[in-house]
């Protein structure tokens, strides 16, 4: 029956179509040059004597043509028949020259002479068939060890989106003991590759997790048989590819403190590569080592770096930021970005919960957006214009004069300031309020007490993990804070600065960088906090709408916050009343054309109303005590940096 499958599992159907198709291959390579495909024809040979033999022992000895199958005779054996026969008849002749006296004894040497010829020609036969299959082993062998027809390892076509399977891939961070057995499918970056005799140890890292996997040459528990080739691609691979890793999960006998997985272990049985990696600007390892003590996080920056302390290779903060996308992978930039992320969303949960509304203002305005020179200007089809350093004139509007009374924004703000520090930026993003109060701008302040509060409980809740991978790579105390958030006046901190002997800090003087973080020291000392506002601020550095302090009109009914001693957020009550609006932009030489617009829109009924903005970068950088803002910018822009 060649049309069905014989008991050995051969399609004889399917052998008999492939013997047919192999050996028009050969007729058509003599055709086409015979000499120069001597070696496939001699491949392509060999295939069909392989076909015919198998189909032949699957038949029941009956060959394609059905006859009894007898296999052709090798080189070797055709040369051992022709010389067998050639002293055949050269006996034969020899013994007929003798004469018949003689011719019994001839018969027996020719019996002889040809027995002995045909033992020759089976050892010569045999010595063939013995070199066939020692070069067929090493075939094998070499193609074993090349990972030659070997799809457990090896790179992906390009993902195109062509297919769609049941595929399942299991996120690393979900990898755990109570998986132990199972087996999984992940995918991630190769943090960490080497090779250790026979084996290759993994370090496969997606987002802030990362699992330990091995790959052992030999025949696993499983069944699966992993090639020394398989072995040597896997621990060959570059750093930071895409791979994809199917295997068995183990429990090791220590924790693997390489990994965020420790308790586990991936017996590998397929690695595959997605995307490889070309050569590195530095190593992911040099970029994930913890800091060598703490940096300042004020004062001048000029992107220069000092040696460390112990040694060891760290990339310096410039290095890190022309090659962004690489330097965000670190487990301690995949977290700071998270808890950033947190922070916005807790922002507008809290606020929202309060009857806020979102609203998205324009970022090209003309003039500037609260006077004064550090704006970036820009032609806007024939006019100038200027890139938005708040949405304040615009949210004002929204909440005081359109009825909405209470909203939000997050967005871009820009400054033009050439401050080379380590907390400016000339792009970074505003978290902005705006609210009508009753009777007293305290009512803000009551709002900003709780907002802050809500975020600090919500990060220390929500982003337990992430807090500790970046306490990995960047230590940090936690942060302190009172409820209700403490409270003093601008008079009373410039006091206490005095009786700390800042002698120079006068009531009524603007604070330099260096005296806020000097009060912030001694606030937590003298109240244990980290985190206080001021109120009552100068008028004379406080925006042109600011409300002027009923009390003492040196004054205003401003405030800011700080963190660490650091300023994350400036406001005030706003001026509702149009003619003094116009009174406090005269005073600050803003043209009233420039203003127009806005004064108007207070024209028609105002309510009275206040807000403050905060910078999301700095409270990041602030909360989780980092030296440097550019650490909590996605890509940061100062004055020296445009790209990526």
């Amino acid at each position: 029956m060649a049309d069905e499958a014989t008991a050995t599992g051969v399609n004889l159907e399917e052998l008999k179509t492939k013997i047919s198709t192999l050996s028009e291959k050969i007729v058509l390579l003599k055709k086409d040059g015979g000499g120069d495909n001597k070696d496939t024809i001699a491949t392509t040979v060999t295939e069909l004597l392989e076909a015919k033999k198998l189909y032949a022992d699957s038949n029941g000895g009956i060959g394609v043509d059905g006859k009894p199958y007898e296999a052709p005779m090798t080189k070797a054996e055709k040369k051992a028949k022709i010389k067998a026969e050639k002293a055949a008849k050269a006996n034969l002749g020899k013994e007929a020259g003798e004469g018949g006296g003689e011719g019994q004894a001839s018969e027996k040497n020719k019996a002889k002479n040809a027995a002995k010829a045909l033992a020759k020609a089976q050892k010569e036969a045999k010595k063939a068939q013995n070199r066939l299959e020692r070069e067929e082993r090493e075939r094998l062998k070499r193609e074993k060890e090349t990972g030659v027809g070997q799809t457990a390892f090896g790179d992906v076509p390009l993902i195109r989106s062509e297919t769609i399977t049941d595929r399942v891939w299991t996120p690393v961070g979900e990898l755990g003991v109570g998986m132990e057995g199972k087996e999984v499918l992940i995918r991630g970056h190769l943090h960490t590759s080497r090779l250790v005799g026979k084996m290759a140890f993994v370090l496969v890292r997606s987002s802030l997790y990362s699992v330990q996997g091995l790959c052992a040459e030999g025949k696993g528990e499983d069944g699966v048989d992993v090639s020394n080739a398989m072995v040597k691609y896997v621990g060959a691979l570059p750093a930071e590819s895409v791979v994809e890793v199917r295997g068995v999960v183990t429990l090791p006998a220590n924790p693997i403190d390489a990994a965020s997985q420790k308790d586990v272990e991936i017996q590998i049985t397929e690695f595959h590569c997605i995307s490889k990696a070309d050569t590195m600007p530095f190593l992911m390892e040099d970029a994930c080592r913890p800091d060598c003590g703490k940096e300042a996080d004020v004062g001048a920056y000029d992107g220069s770096e000092k040696e460390s302390a112990d040694g060891l290779v760290r990339v310096g903060q410039e290095v890190r930021l022309d090659n962004r996308w690489l330097d965000l992978r670190t487990p301690a930039n995949q977290s700071i970005f998270r808890i950033e992320s947190m922070i916005g969303y807790l922002f507008r949960d809290c606020l929202m919960n309060k009857g806020f509304v979102e609203i998205h203002t324009p970022k090209l305005l003309g003039g500037a957006s609260e006077g004064g020179s550090d704006v970036f200007t820009l032609n806007y089809f024939g006019q100038q214009a200027c890139l938005a350093m708040s949405p304040q004139l615009h949210k004002q509007m929204a909440a005081a004069c359109s009825g909405f009374e209470r909203v939000l924004e997050v967005g871009p703000v820009f400054r033009a300031e050439n401050s080379n520090t380590r907390r400016h930026l000339c792009e970074f993003t505003g978290m902005d309020l705006e609210m009508c109060i009753s009777e007293h701008y305290d009512e803000v302040l009551d709002v900003f007490s709780d907002l802050f509060i809500h975020i600090f409980d919500g990060i220390n809740k929500r982003c337990q993990n992430e807090l500790e991978r970046v306490r990995e790579q960047h230590p940090f105390e936690d942060l302190k804070y009172l409820r209700p958030t403490l409270k003093i006046t601008y008079a009373e901190g410039c006091k206490l600065l005095r009786e700390a002997g800042v002698t120079d800090q006068g009531d009524y003087d603007d604070l330099s960088t260096e005296n806020e973080k000097k009060l912030g020291a001694i606030v937590r000392e003298k109240y244990d906090t980290d985190f206080f506002f001021m109120d009552k601020y100068p008028i004379s550095v406080r925006p042109f709408y600011t409300m002027p302090c009923p009390e003492n009109d040196r004054l205003s009914n401003s405030y800011d916050f700080f963190i660490r001693g650091q300023e994350i957020l400036s406001g005030a009550q706003r001026i509702h009343d149009p003619d003094l609006i116009e009174t406090r932009a005269k005073a600050w030489n803003i043209p009233l054309e420039d203003i127009k617009s806005y004064v108007d829109s207070f024209r028609h009924g105002a309510l009275p109303h206040g807000g403050g903005g905060i910078g999301l970068e700095r409270v990041v950088m602030l909360f989780l005590g980092l030296p440097n803002i550019r650490k909590t910018a996605w890509f940061p822009r100062d004055p020296k940096r445009l790209a990526p």
